[in-house]
């Protein structure tokens, strides 16, 4: 089980690709709201319904959680402690922890960084805490996959796919989906 969270100012392409890209290859992505609202809308004014909202969600059912960037998308992530904790938990479990673009600075605020590779949008390297910043696209580091932004959208939902299915997936739906 894959949770995607959803908060007000989401970056679209980073949420959507991913979530398409994770269901092609096969995995059951929750598209979750972190508010009561299951209506969602992005930065750009495109809105999503969510299938559920945090409240009801299993942390313990999570084999990875997603966060898309966006600004103010990320700060609204931030925001919800439930979600934060949900975090936390996770990642002491090694479950898989991602973040694009603005993202992954909320890794970076709750110390789930320390020590490890991670990219992220020009700009917010700063609040990547103790993190070790490249430049790549798509950067993994043990159970954290981090991505620098709308352009990596793609290549980031590969990385959180290929966690969960074999390298004959990946390739079938790359070649599908004309990235051969």
């Amino acid at each position: 089980m894959v949770y995607l969270f959803l908060a007000n100012g989401f970056e679209e392409i980073e949420a959507l690709a991913t979530v398409d890209v994770l269901r092609r290859c096969g995995l059951q992505v929750v598209m979750t709201s972190v508010s009561d609202e299951l209506c969602v809308e992005g930065s750009h004014g495109v809105r999503v319904m969510a299938d559920a909202g945090i409240k009801s969600v299993a942390p313990s059912e999570a084999d990875a959680m997603v966060l898309p960037g966006g600004m103010p998308g990320a700060l609204n992530l931030m925001k919800c402690h439930l979600l934060c904790d949900m975090l936390v938990g996770h990642a002491g479990r090694q479950g898989v922890t991602a973040a694009i673009c603005a993202a992954p600075f909320v890794l970076g605020e709750l110390g789930l960084l320390a020590g490890r590779k991670a990219t992220c949008y020009p700009g917010f390297e700063d609040k990547l805490k103790n993190a070790v910043v490249c430049p790549q696209m798509v950067v993994e580091d043990g159970h954290v996959i981090t991505g620098r932004g709308p352009a990596a959208a793609i290549d980031f939902a590969f990385a959180i796919a290929s966690r969960f299915v074999d390298a004959a997936t990946i390739a079938e739906v790359r070649s599908g989906m004309l990235f051969g």
